[in-house]
């Protein structure tokens, strides 16, 4: 049975669900070592044993799978907070499920360390045996030979804009950029891109960071070209955008945090729900804080899990796998103010209680989500690199 007091208890409590991927991934390409990271990772090798396991449910069903984990009796996961996005539940839950001990290592880890991890503790006992990295490195890990393929049992409803097609690794959950404004100072909210040129809006506007360092940032910069005539392979109508909302005195050079919104020095934060509506839940009213989704550019992201090829306890962690992409393994992520991958699946087929169903934006909000390539994002970055400066910064 899905515990969902205990889910909406243990809400996330930190900032950076997906900002830290955004930027692993953006600062990566914007450096410029991409291409020397993977030089330096090196082959990953082959394993006769990794290569025998199985890659999806075989006919002995979960329950065989559950009886060979159960046997193993442990699982490692790596760069997985407890609060970030409710892992720390959807840990205890597993736990409790299976009667299987989860270790926790790295969870600071950035994705590039993770995937260091995979390989310096190849063959000992905290070989990570399940992953937690951004678009980007999960295709640097998957190249070095480090991933095995497993597509659990709910494959099919998992968008496939968030999955690997070999099944090397799958986006468990996702954020899409939104605007959130403070009640007290904005009169009316902004429901669209569009809506951001009104002059009412003047010094009202701010995105988290800098777009060339911070995913959040960069996401929005990424809606913002959607709306107006770009696309994911196309990010100058964004860069256009907030360079045109810039002469209107409306966007302006000021971090989001939550004291900023509340004094009224950024009133309109542009950027992930998930950190929108965790600053909502923060102000508890004080100020009124309403989160939309934009109607006209939704882009979202992801991070990828999946199973190590060298897992100290591969049965476990096909079964986390499992665990993570079943329904009440879904769920879950929603207490942390995340969108599960397979969240429309779940809305169709009503498994989203009010009670979580109410933390989100309404779903049709999102029917029209768009989740970039790693090869789009990275074109877009350097695109990002070259003219956002001279354009926008000046």
């Amino acid at each position: 049975m899905y515990d969902m007091d205990s889910t909406l208890d243990a809400r996330v409590s930190r900032r950076e669900l997906l900002r830290r991927g955004g930027r692993g991934a953006v600062a990566v390409v914007a450096a410029g070592s991409l291409a020397s990271f993977l030089e330096a990772c090196g082959g990953g090798g082959g394993s006769n044993v990794a290569a025998s396991l199985p890659s999806a449910l075989g006919s002995d069903g979960l329950a065989g799978l559950i009886k060979k984990a159960q046997k193993e009796g442990h699982l490692n996961v790596v760069g997985e907070p407890p609060d970030w996005a409710n892992e720390g539940p959807l840990r205890d839950r597993f736990s409790k499920k299976y009667g299987i001990k989860v270790t926790s290592e790295g969870e600071d880890d950035s994705s590039a360390e993770e995937i260091q991890a995979m390989k310096s503790l190849k063959g000992q006992s905290k070989e990570p045996d399940s992953f937690d990295v951004s678009p980007s490195l999960a295709i640097v890990g998957a190249n070095q030979g480090l991933m095995a393929p497993y597509k659990p049992a709910t494959w099919d409803s998992i968008p496939a804009t968030m999955r690997d097609q070999a099944a090397m690794w799958i986006g468990p959950y996702w954020g899409a950029i939104s605007f959130g404004s403070n009640m007290k100072v904005v009169k009316t909210p902004p429901k669209t891109w569009e809506d951001l040129k009104s002059s009412a809006y003047k010094g009202m506007i701010a995105l988290d960071g800098d777009p060339r360092s911070a995913g959040d940032a960069f996401g929005a910069v990424m809606g913002a070209s959607l709306a107006n005539g770009g696309s994911l392979d196309n990010i100058e109508p964004g860069i256009e955008f907030f360079a045109d909302l810039k002469k209107r005195g409306n966007f302006i050079p000021a971090g989001i945090s939550a004291a900023n919104i509340a004094k009224g020095a950024t009133p309109i934060a542009v950027q992930w729900d998930y950190e929108n509506l965790a600053f909502k839940q923060e102000f508890k009213g004080n100020p009124n804080f309403e989160v939309s989704v934009p109607g006209d550019g939704v882009f979202g992201n992801y991070y990828c899990n999946g199973v190590s090829k060298f897992a100290a306890h591969p049965y476990a962690a096909r079964l986390w796998m499992e665990w993570i992409f079943s329904d009440e393994g879904q769920l879950n992520y929603i207490g942390g103010f995340s969108h599960p991958a397979r969240y429309h699946d779940l809305v169709k087929r009503n498994k989203v209680p009010q009670k979580l169903a109410d933390l989100l934006p309404p779903a049709d909000q999102y029917a029209n989500v768009k989740f970039p390539t790693v090869k789009q994002t990275n074109v877009a970055t350097k695109v990002l690199q070259e003219q956002w400066g001279p354009k926008v910064v000046g």
